[in-house]
């Protein structure tokens, strides 16, 4: 009968992960077609941007199968299920999703150090009308091989730091490279894969603080404001067109007699007859969004998105609370820097973090309350990555525009949402610490009375053999020195946040055509608009 139990409740859990395994595909292929350049479409570039947006799901996806596991090993009262009472059971079941963080993360590596900067370099080498296809291949794993070492680097880092005691002084070289590789294999590899997951994840706060804060602010705004009027936009937009053909009347007049047109004169005819070109295109796509049925409905729908925007903004707010009440948490009762100010349960009131347990009676309210909380963070990286395009420092690298984005941009764009669900976990953690922790689990405890016990959350008083700590938990603490600086970029975000909020506010409406005509765009690009 525990036997299966144990199976029911497995599956269960996993057949929750394999529908939203299906649905995660489905969305990524659909996502990267929505704005992939069919001028600049590429085989192996699309297939490698699907299966990297969906593994950065998928690893997202996987934090609130940890919780569900280890919240369904016990009964509400406390008490451990049937085939749950074995603890050998227990930690086959943690094993599991523990080698599923090994396969999704060491994936996740593969990923950002060898499988899309081969990709990228070796599409870039083909920009470069280099058509011998073994010459391109050369190329990009030399300049891969870079990300290679910098992956062996971090690996060997990991793997030698010293959390736990190392091979004797006395030990020759090669011992201590076969402690590595014993280490790699066996579970005390972890410090290894996750230092260099760690690694990844300074960099993924990095684009969480610049991306999501962003979006956050601007994707429920610009649902609440909506877009500007298409009628009125065509009307301002031929008035620029007049005024702009008047300006170029009036210079070459100037030339009617024969002379020559100065050099500033030139510059500025110049000038004018790109913005004039410009404008006629914006005519064009405007009129297209005129007549377009997706432009109608969504004018009819205009009641329902600012009721979503509200929503959006509401819960961004919430996050933003109990981000702050957490951290306040951590700088009044945590041991401090030394101690990657960690803390086990909380001590203030944290808002998302008792909504969470509140829902725990009301199955499976709080499991799918951390799934949106989850998808949340990874819905508003893409809207902010796609207001902001791709920078490197003050420098803009790519545009992400529908049906305009070029393949490196779409290798870039799916990279830096890797990056970004690394530091989702810890960004959650931050949220709701003890629910991240241990879930719904209740541990009993005995009172005075001979027979009488009661049941209460599992916090960092509970025995060990009582609660069950989630995985996700072992690679986000096990290097205090992460903790840290994480700690600090949690400050960072929530002011990230507010500028961006107020940046938001004091923009105007978008266009109803908002990137689809840029400066910078050929007129052959408007082929795959108009027919």
């Amino acid at each position: 009968m525990a036997a299966q139990s144990l199976i029911s409740e497995s599956v269960l859990g996993w057949s929750i992960f394999t529908i939203v395994l299906l649905v995660i595909l489905v969305f990524c292929w659909t996502y990267i077609r929505k704005f992939q350049s069919r001028q600049e479409s590429e085989v192996v570039s699309t297939i490698t941007a699907i299966c990297a947006l969906a593994i950065a799901l998928i690893t997202s996806a996987l934090l609130p199968v940890d919780i569900f596991l280890v919240s369904f090993m016990k009964y509400p009262n406390g008490t451990y299920k049937e085939w749950a009472a074995n603890n050998g059971t227990r930690s086959q079941i943690e094993d599991t999703v523990l080698y599923g963080y090994y396969t999704l993360y060491s994936i996740i590596l593969i990923c950002v150090f060898l499988w899309i900067p081969f990709v990228y370099f070796y599409y870039e080498e083909r920009d470069d009308n280099n058509v011998n296809k073994c010459s391109q291949v050369k190329n990009a794993l030399k300049y891969t091989i870079g990300f290679a070492i910098v992956c062996v680097v971090l690996l060997l880092i990991g793997a030698f730091v010293p959390l736990e005691a190392p091979p004797g002084q006395n030990s020759t070289q090669w011992e201590k490279v076969q402690y590595l590789f014993e280490e790699l294999g066996s579970s005390h590899g972890l410090p290894a894969l996750s230092f260099s997951i760690s690694s990844l994840t300074l960099i993924g706060m990095l684009a969480v603080i610049t991306y999501t804060a962003y979006g956050m602010s601007v994707l429920p705004l610009n649902l609440i404001k909506g877009t500007r009027s298409v009628q009125y936009e065509r009307l301002e937009n031929t008035e620029d067109i007049d005024d702009v053909e008047h300006q170029i009347e009036k210079l070459k007049s100037k030339c009617t007699d024969g002379r020559p047109l100065s050099s500033r004169d030139r510059h500025n005819l110049q000038d004018l007859e790109g913005k004039l070109q410009v404008l006629r295109r914006r005519g064009r796509h405007l009129e297209i969004a005129e007549r377009n049925c997706c432009t109608k409905v969504g004018s009819a729908l205009r009641p329902f998105k600012i009721i979503l925007g509200v929503f959006f903004i509401m819960v961004a707010l919430l996050f933003t609370v109990a981000l702050f009440i957490s951290n306040l948490d951590k700088a009044l009762h945590s041991a401090g820097i030394s101690s990657g100010f960690i803390i086990f349960g909380t001590n203030l009131t944290n808002p998302l973090n008792e909504l969470l347990l509140a829902l725990q009676p009301v199955f499976p309210l709080d499991y799918i309350l951390i799934t949106v909380i989850t998808m949340y963070f990874v819905f508003t990286s893409m809207a902010g990555i796609r207001n902001m395009g791709i920078w490197f420092f003050w420098i803009r690298l790519y545009k992400i525009r529908p049906k305009r984005t070029r393949p490196q941009a779409l290798l870039f764009l799916c990279m830096i949402l890797l990056l970004i669900v690394l530091h989702t976990s810890y960004m959650i953690y931050s949220l709701a610490p003890q629910y991240v922790m241990y879930g719904s689990q209740k541990y009993l405890v005995q009172s005075p009375t001979p027979g009488n016990a009661t049941s209460r959350i599992c916090d960092a008083d509970a025995p060990e053999d009582q609660c069950t700590v989630t995985r996700s938990y072992l690679f986000l603490h096990k290097f205090w020195f992460f903790s840290t600086i994480y700690y600090f970029g949690n400050w960072a975000f929530i002011v990230a946040f507010l500028v961006g909020l107020v940046v938001s506010c004091c923009r105007g409406k978008k266009s109803v055509i908002e990137g689809e005509v840029e400066a910078d765009d050929s007129d052959m690009s408007d082929d795959e608009y108009v027919h």
